[in-house]
C-alpha cells in the first residue's frame, strides 16, 4: 500500500487548518510550529504563503466573519429583519470556534473581498433611507456589541455556588437588592435572552433617528 498523501499546503489549507487546530489548543497554544506539524512541514515552508503569524490570524478572522454569511438584505426583508439576521448568523460564526471572538478582535485587515461585500451592506441601508454616516455606525455598533458579548461568553468563568448570596452580602439591601433581583429574575446575562435585549435596544434606537 502506498503512504497517505497530505493535501497540497496552500494559503487556503493553512487557513482551514489553523481553524481546526483552534478548536482544540486555544488562540494561546496556536503556534507556527504546532500549525507546521499538523500540515506535516517544516515552518519554514509556511511563510512562502502567509508571512507572519499576524497574517495568518488575519486569514482565520477574514474565514469566521464569511461564514456568517454577509451580503445585503434579501427581496422583501426589512432593515431591521435583516440586522436581526445577520447579528445572530455572526454571533452564531464567532461561537463556532474555540476563542473566535479573540481572533476577529486581534485581526488587523480582512480581504478585499469581505471589504467589498461590506460596502454593498452599506449601500443597502443607503438605499433604505440611512445616511453613510449612520449606515456605518450602526454596523460598526452592532459588530462591537456582539464582540464583545461572545468575548465574555467565551471566557467567562462561573462562579461557585453561592456566588449571588457572597455579593448580597456586600449590599445594605442583601438578597432584596435591585442587583441581586434583577441577576436572579433575568437569568444568565450571556444567555440567548439578555444577547436579544441588547440587539433590539441598537436596532429600536437605530430606527428613532431615522425618524
Amino acid at each position: 500500500m502506498g503512504e497517505t498523501r497530505r493535501p497540497a499546503v496552500t494559503r487556503q489549507t493553512m487557513i482551514e487548518t489553523a481553524l481546526r487546530l483552534l478548536d482544540e489548543v486555544g488562540l494561546d497554544g496556536l503556534t507556527v510550529r504546532r500549525l507546521a506539524t499538523e500540515l506535516g512541514v517544516r515552518s519554514p515552508a509556511l511563510y512562502w504563503h502567509i508571512r507572519t503569524k499576524q497574517e495568518l490570524l488575519d486569514g482565520m478572522a477574514d474565514a469566521i466573519v464569511l461564514a456568517a454569511g454577509m451580503g445585503p438584505p434579501l427581496e422583501g426583508e426589512s432593515w431591521q429583519d435583516w440586522l436581526l439576521r445577520r447579528a445572530r448568523s455572526y454571533r452564531a460564526s464567532l461561537l463556532a470556534h474555540r476563542d473566535g471572538a479573540r481572533i476577529v478582535v486581534s485581526a488587523h485587515v480582512l480581504s478585499p473581498a469581505t471589504v467589498r461585500l461590506f460596502d454593498e451592506e452599506l449601500a443597502a441601508l443607503v438605499g433604505c433611507g440611512f445616511t453613510p454616516v449612520l449606515a456605518l455606525r450602526t454596523v460598526a455598533a452592532c459588530t462591537r456589541y456582539i464582540n464583545g458579548f461572545v468575548l465574555q461568553e467565551q471566557t467567562e468563568r462561573h462562579g461557585a455556588p453561592g456566588a449571588l448570596a457572597d455579593l448580597a452580602a456586600l449590599l445594605e439591601r442583601g438578597m432584596e437588592a435591585p442587583l441581586i433581583t434583577g441577576i436572579a429574575e433575568g437569568g444568565n446575562p450571556l444567555g440567548e435572552e439578555a444577547f436579544e435585549h441588547g440587539l433590539r435596544m441598537l436596532i429600536d434606537g437605530t430606527a428613532a433617528t431615522l425618524t
